[in-house]
């Protein structure tokens, strides 16, 4: 066998099993362009929403400590609760 006739059933062999793998998980038909897509899409969104998140937090936290800072500077120099 050559070397054109071997890289021929290579080839047709890694083909059939990609389309093999590829109905497997349910990415044969037409919509599975498609269907990438959308997880991307949806994956991307998830990934934006969980920074998003993070950041909420991390500001939370630093205006809570902002303001327990302002309150302890403002009983502490004076303040009262009339």
């Amino acid at each position: 066998m050559d070397d054109g006739s071997l890289e021929i059933l290579l080839r047709d062999a890694a083909h059939r099993g990609a389309r093999q793998a590829l109905h497997e998980i349910g990415l044969a038909d037409g919509d599975a362009v498609g269907d990438v897509r959308e997880l991307r899409g949806l994956l991307e969104a998830w990934r934006s929403a969980k920074r998003t998140a993070g950041q909420t937090a991390v500001r939370m936290l630093t205006y809570t400590f902002l303001t327990a800072l302002a309150i302890g500077a403002w009983v502490k120099f004076g303040g009262n609760f009339k």
